[in-house]
């Protein structure tokens, strides 16, 4: 869970408490609707996953201040699987109290970080949780959600703007992360390197020359600029056909006929910190 300033410079913890909960409390600000291009991306992409677990639990990591989040996520998830159970967590227990009246069948929360509370779930989302921890506390953090995954279980590890205009999340399995999804409202933003800022935390300080997601997002704004021509039709277009044009150089995961305006998702291993840097942090 992202920390305040002075929290994330110490980087994860174990919290006192029952759960014996790992991480430090997040600011807790959040919005309706904020995630909602990402829970879309997860009820696509991972809606079969849910389908066909046996157990269909999600968890919610660090909810924050308010549930409305979590309990949109509940929502979104039913329309895939209607016996879907989200239990959202929180480190901070004022939260998890204020949030218990927004219980109901299926939808639950409790104290918990990044060991999941020992519960075995299919499907993690932490959105906006690693956001102000530094770059050096990821691993960790990722292992120990990986390590409470049920079999064929998966993370979604993501931050976003207030308003959730602006988003980027990595998707991770049990053996490590599979893909980056940039995702935005193209009626936002001047240009795709826009959207630097909200790169997730594994990434956000590799935008720099020789890293692989700076060249994406420098791709992205060189073909950008070659479909110019398009700004009369407006930006979805010209979104949908700068996606196209980097399919042939970039190891897209999206349907290169049928791009979605605003989303581009790509390899992991397109975009991976190079190994021979240091994290930051």
């Amino acid at each position: 869970m992202a920390g305040t300033k002075d929290g994330a410079s110490r980087g994860p913890r174990l919290a006192a408490g029952r759960a014996r909960a790992l991480g430090i409390a997040t600011r807790g600000t959040t919005n309706p609707n904020r995630l909602r291009r990402m829970d879309l991306w997860i009820v696509r992409r991972l809606g079969p996953l849910l389908r066909r677990a046996t157990d269909p639990l999600v968890i919610d990591l660090g909810y924050g201040h308010s549930p409305i989040t979590a309990i949109e996520l509940f929502d979104r998830l039913r329309a895939c699987r209607s016996d879907v159970r989200v239990l959202g967590l929180e480190i901070d227990a004022a939260r998890v109290t204020a949030a218990a009246p927004a219980s109901r069948d299926g939808m639950a929360f409790a104290q918990g970080g990044f060991e999941l509370a020992g519960r075995r779930p299919v499907l993690v989302r932490a959105a906006n949780v690693l956001r102000q921890y530094p770059e050096t506390a990821v691993p960790a953090a990722w292992s120990s959600m990986q390590r409470q995954l049920a079999a064929g279980g998966m993370i979604v590890d993501g931050t976003s703007d207030e308003l959730g205009r602006r988003s980027s999340w990595v998707l991770l399995d049990h053996c490590g992360p599979i893909s980056l999804t940039l995702s935005c409202r193209v009626d936002t933003i001047n240009r795709p390197t826009d959207l630097a800022d909200r790169l997730v935390k594994a990434l956000i300080h590799r935008n720099v020359a020789g890293e692989g997601v700076h060249e994406l997002l420098q791709a992205m704004d060189r073909a950008w600029d070659r479909h110019a021509s398009l700004r009369d039709f407006g930006a979805r277009q010209r979104w949908q056909a700068m996606a196209r044009s980097l399919s042939a150089d970039w190891p897209l995961l999206d349907d290169p006929l049928r791009p979605r305006p605003g989303e581009l998702t790509v390899a992991w291993s397109a975009v991976a910190p190079r190994a021979d840097r240091p994290m930051s942090g």
